[in-house]
């Protein structure tokens, strides 16, 4: 076997992912979205494959010209329903019959389809989408004017609302109309329909104070039409309903804590016909999700319970210190019990209308991801796919060393480290710390291109989770609010010791990067030491007032930092890292995207400018069409320039010699 050769950033486009398994009705085939990406168009393509659940060769099943995604089984097993943007630039509805043919649009939506569920006729289809767009609109040109009411009128990777709202319709096989189902000035999303198919569950938030809470109720109305009904009663945010098989209860992913953005997600279970809701995972102290970060894909959909065939018990996903696994809560106790673990993220799963099989998509830190299946009870583990195999057997990569190291007030955290190729102990090597966003996200088990490219290069990578990380129970969640670049300064600082005590790192060539809250403490630690010689903040945050009044989730900015601006004027100043700009003397490199709605570009402005008057080394690069997520889904020749620039800079200025496959850094000018 020839020897295998370092990753390089261009391995990016060779990257294949699988993702959103869905099992057949009749257990015998895995229906899964497979994205690759177009090196010549620089976009993705995705199309929906088929994995046989006993094993064997996965084979393409739709066309995958442009972008294909949510595949739904029909339930009786004849069709299977997706999502294309085939052949209208606003993603429609289509089916196909299961054992292959010729797709068809059901209709044509003019604000597109997002979420779709197949009634238990397999004759309907519940979907989501948004009303009140101008029908003439393009909508890869921006309107004449934008006239905002709202406070909530925008959210990052979705744009601007324009007065728009989602609403759910049913489409049927054979009616060429859709049916509008519900309307209002408000969002209406998660269908799922009650086992009789008399019913459709949702998720809303129809509360007069809607733009400024996170509140959510489960609703039901009837799939003739008619008036909704409220199932909860407003004690937070409610989401992803679904059905027991006797149709008497609803379970939901939720918390009873409004407004609060550090608060652990939880299974709860209520009466259909409406009632108090009981959390049956209260004491499980663990978020319900899979919070764990990658730079391969977009952050893992939002977990649906799933019920057991006998209605007895629930399946979820929980991330776990540095892992996400799949879990069971019984409804007769409560006990949660962990099914299916191991050093890994499970991004998604489903059960086999049997209740015997799961389905799940995974992804290790050496392997982007592939389809698993397991028994229900978590026994006889078995893997289906393997699309990455070619590429994965001609790179070397790192596998990551996980630690456990104490930080300035003795509390154990966990972090891992990168070692490049030909490590060889006595030798000190730079390091990378990289810091993750959130703050209450999470690093862990998973596949990081970056972070094995960096390696590639000849650099420790180091990643540990501070205070504010998910994974680790409430209190450390939360342990940051009003408190950003404290504690949490002290715990990633304390992984650096760390790896300097091990003998590792070159304490003269440390060098810091961070996406969103990770690049607000890129900021924060080039202002409160000198210890890194070269520091990269992406997407981040450095003026908090501004911050405010700019961002798309401005509650998030009131719960994190104890009120809006005029509340704690001090605070605000205090926890600014422009406040710092004068004590910052580390070359600093500033990436961010134009179109970033979550921590808007103009915060990366007033830093860039604040540096440049203060006669500090810092440049800024700045992403033309992109949103927040340019590291995980943005055009792929965007993020090959990112990925340059920020291992050029680091080789700048701590002294790596170009490697890895990788060119150098060039302007964007040229």
């Amino acid at each position: 076997m020839p020897s295998q050769r370092p990753i390089a950033a261009e391995d990016l486009l060779a990257l294949r992912f699988a993702s959103d398994p869905q099992i057949s009705p009749d257990g015998t085939r895995v229906a899964f979205v497979l994205t690759t990406i177009d090196r010549e168009a620089s976009t993705y393509r995705s199309a929906v494959w088929m994995a046989p659940i006993e094993g064997g060769p996965a084979q393409i099943f739709t066309a995958g010209a442009r972008r294909e995604s949510s595949p739904r089984w029909s339930p009786d097993g004849r069709w299977l329903a997706f999502v294309s943007d085939r052949s209208d630039p606003r993603p429609q509805l289509h089916v196909i019959p299961a054992h292959g043919g010729e797709a068809r649009r059901l209709a044509t939506l003019p604000g597109g389809v997002s979420e779709l569920a197949w009634a238990p006729d397999s004759r309907h289809l519940a979907v989501v989408s948004r009303t009140g767009l101008e029908t003439e609109a393009d909508p890869n040109k921006p309107p004449r004017f934008r006239h905002l009411t709202r406070l909530k009128h925008r959210y990052d990777g979705e744009g601007y609302f324009d007065g728009s709202r989602k609403h759910l319709f049913v489409l049927g096989l054979d009616e060429p109309e859709p049916r509008q189902l519900t309307a209002g000035d408000w969002d209406d999303v998660n269908p799922a329909w009650s086992p009789d198919g008399t019913r459709l569950a949702f998720a809303s938030n129809r509360s007069p104070e809607r733009d400024l809470n996170n509140v959510a109720d489960l609703w039901v109305v009837a799939a003739a039409g008619g008036e909704p009904a409220r199932v909860t009663r407003s004690r937070g945010p409610a989401a992803a309903p679904a059905w027991s098989p006797d149709g008497e209860w609803l379970a939901f992913v939720g918390q009873a804590r409004p407004n609060d953005y550090a608060a652990n997600w939880g299974i709860w279970l209520v009466q259909a016909g409406g009632g108090e809701a009981v959390e049956l995972t209260a004491e499980f102290d663990r978020s319900v999700g899979s919070d764990l970060l990658t730079d391969t894909r977009d952050h893992a959909p939002s977990p649906i319970p799933t019920w057991t065939t006998d209605g007895r018990s629930l399946y979820f996903l929980a991330s776990d210190q540095g892992d996400t696994h799949l879990y069971r809560v019984d409804l007769d106790g409560p006990q949660v019990t962990r099914l299916v673990a191991g050093p890994r993220q499970i991004m998604s799963f489903s059960l086999a209308a049997d209740g015997q099989i799961i389905a799940f998509d995974a992804s290790e830190p050496t392997n982007p991801g592939d389809l698993w299946a397991v028994s229900a009870d978590g026994l006889h583990e078995r893997r289906l796919t393997e699309v990455n195999q070619h590429l994965l057997a001609e790179v070397e990569l790192a596998e990551p060393e996980a630690f456990r190291y104490p930080s300035s007030d003795g509390e154990l955290l966990d972090g891992w480290l990168l070692k490049p190729p030909g490590f060889q102990a006595g030798q000190r090597f730079p390091l990378v710390l990289q810091v993750h966003g959130g703050p209450h996200a999470l690093y862990g088990n998973t596949f990081m291109h970056e972070f094995q490219l960096l390696a590639a290069r000849g650099y420790l990578v180091l990643y540990a989770n501070p205070r504010g990380s998910r994974g680790y129970g409430q209190t450390l969640a939360e342990a940051v609010r009003g408190a950003w670049g404290s504690q949490d300064y002290e715990d990633v600082l304390a992984a650096v010791d760390w790896a300097l005590e091990q003998g590792y790192a070159d304490p003269a060539r440390l060098g810091v990067c961070g996406g969103s809250y990770g690049g607000y403490m890129a900021n924060w630690i080039v202002g409160h030491t000198d210890r890194f010689g070269a520091a990269v903040a992406e997407r981040s945050v450095a003026n908090l007032f501004s911050m405010y009044g700019t961002t798309d989730i401005p509650g998030f900015a009131e719960y994190e930092w104890l009120g809006p601006w005029w509340e704690q004027p001090e605070l605000y100043r205090r926890l600014s890292p422009l406040t710092y700009a004068q004590q910052v003397r580390t070359p600093l490199l500033i990436l961010h995207s134009e179109q970033d709605l979550r921590c808007p570009i103009e915060q990366a402005e007033q830093l860039f400018v604040a540096l440049k008057r203060l006669g500090r080394t810092v440049e800024f690069v700045r992403f033309p069409e992109e949103s927040h997520n340019l590291s995980r889904s943005g055009r792929p020749d965007r993020r090959l320039e990112r990925l340059a620039r920020i291992a050029g800079w680091f080789d700048r200025y701590l002294g790596v010699e170009i490697g890895g496959g990788l060119e150098p850094a060039r302007s964007m000018h040229e």
